[in-house]
């Protein structure tokens, strides 16, 4: 059913405290995200666009439970996400997936690929074998256009668009249902990053993924979107069909950030 729900967030508020000094605490608090309400059906891609700092990540973090929110509720596949624990938070949790945004840092560099790639199975099915791992990770590799030599060679020793593809990877290889990629190219060549977003557009096909794409770029969230919400100062300003926002967008920031853009593809 096209328009079954997968993911909804209410009223979603994070708040960090504010350093006032080495030797001194304050009460002051900044907020990160105030009161963002959306729902995202299944198998759409939502962009969410905004500048640094407007708190897109925090977001990102949350829905995924990798930070808890001071306030408001997740339901995901319909059941009380935020609540969840125990085996229901463990099914729930390998049925989403983050791709990062820098694809050197999200990578164990101890770790060969086969075991950074095969490290989920470890954890969610760890009644398979090492080489059934291994074959499962050198399937979900060929997916993203690595060959089966990957599997035993460390990070460094590939390109930045190589690395992303192995996040990626890692982040396919349990079958999730919802892959949030937070800024997954804005580390990379535009040629490369350009490559990246294919793959995704592919795999989101192929994989039948809801996705949350998150990016700083109109033109990049433009390319695989189907609607956008735009984020300022912690809030969702506006929020509709991506050529729609694009081409007659209702809110003053969002005019600002397209006035900033030569031209966007729609």
């Amino acid at each position: 059913m096209a328009d079954e729900l997968l993911l909804e967030a209410r009223e979603l508020r994070k708040s960090y405290p504010v350093s006032s000094g080495a030797f001194t605490q304050s009460s002051r608090r900044a907020v990160a995200v105030d009161g963002v309400s959306f729902a995202l059906p299944r198998g759409e891609t939502l962009g969410i666009v905004g500048e640094s700092g407007c708190g897109k990540t925090t977001l990102a973090r949350m829905l995924l439970r990798l930070i808890e929110p001071e306030a408001g509720e997740i339901s995901f596949r319909g059941q009380d996400w935020l609540r969840a624990r125990g085996a229901v938070l463990r099914a729930l949790r390998r049925r989403m997936q983050m791709v990062f945004q820098d694809p050197i840092a999200s990578l164990n560099p101890r770790l060969r690929v086969g075991g950074i790639v095969g490290e989920p199975l470890a954890i969610h099915e760890p009644q398979l074998s090492s080489a059934e791992r291994r074959a499962r990770a050198a399937e979900i590799l060929a997916a993203v256009g690595l060959g089966p030599e990957a599997l035993d060679r460390y990070p460094h020793e590939f390109s930045g668009g190589q690395r992303q593809r192995i996040g990626i990877a890692r982040a396919l290889i349990l079958r999730p249902e919802l892959v949030i990629a937070d800024e997954p190219v804005s580390a990379l060549d535009v040629s490369v990053g350009a490559q990246i977003l294919e793959l995704l557009a592919r795999l989101q096909r192929e994989f039948s993924l809801t996705l949350i794409l998150i990016s700083h770029s109109l033109p990049v969230v433009a390319q695989l979107a189907t609607r956008v919400a735009v984020m300022q100062a912690g809030r969702i300003v506006e929020l509709g069909p991506t050529e729609l926002v694009l081409t007659r967008p209702q809110h003053p920031y969002t005019q600002t950030l397209l006035a900033a853009v030569p031209q966007i593809p729609v």
